[in-house]
């Protein structure tokens, strides 16, 4: 990790984003929100956060990103394909790596495609399902500020829930703010777990 932690230092020294760290910093396993998810520089930026913060992270990516060479590469930084043609059982083969492994950390970008209008639940069946908290991660480019924010625990209420996490989100507008995705589910009067 220390290596990995000097490569996030030498990133945010070296360019213009500034890194907004834990306030105080979370342990434990989690779901770690990654939003407004604009960019292919989102990546980028979050290994730097993570590093940073000695996070071991997991993440979902399109099974498109695993193939070749740069599949090795990607799993070694924490990536789990995902087919997103046929992504029944996913949130539950996730909530078991969850319950898994110890320290468990899982960073979902909701938003999914950058051409979404709707955030995908997966995250949130994900946190209910396995227990874990959701620490807001983001990326807003007006202040050049990427980093982790608050870590809530979801109530169950959706409605409710998703109005806290719209609220945080309301002044974030990705690094390309005109691909940013309002944090709102499709139907947030269902029960999601």
């Amino acid at each position: 990790m220390p290596v990995r932690r000097a490569l996030s230092r030498i990133l945010f020294a070296a360019t213009p984003w500034r890194l907004v760290r834990e306030s105080p910093p979370v342990s434990g396993s989690r779901l770690l929100i990654g939003a407004p998810h604009t960019s292919n520089l989102d990546f980028v930026l979050m290994l730097g956060i993570a590093w940073d913060a000695g996070l071991p992270i997991r993440w979902l990516g399109k099974q498109e990103l695993f193939r070749g060479l740069g599949g090795p590469i990607m799993r070694a930084l924490g990536g789990i394909p995902v087919d997103r043609a046929d992504p029944a059982g996913l949130v539950d083969d996730v909530i078991a790596m969850a319950r898994r492994e110890p320290g468990f950390a899982l960073v979902v970008t909701p938003d999914g495609t950058r051409t979404s209008t709707r955030w995908r639940s997966g995250f949130y069946r994900i946190a209910r399902g396995a227990g874990l908290p959701v620490t807001l991660g983001f990326v807003d480019r007006p202040t050049r500020t990427t980093g982790l924010g608050p870590t809530i625990r979801l109530s169950g209420d959706v409605a409710a829930d998703m109005r806290r996490i719209r609220e945080f989100y309301a002044d974030k507008s990705g690094v390309r703010p005109e691909r940013r995705t309002e944090p709102r589910l499709a139907d947030e009067t269902v029960d999601l777990g």
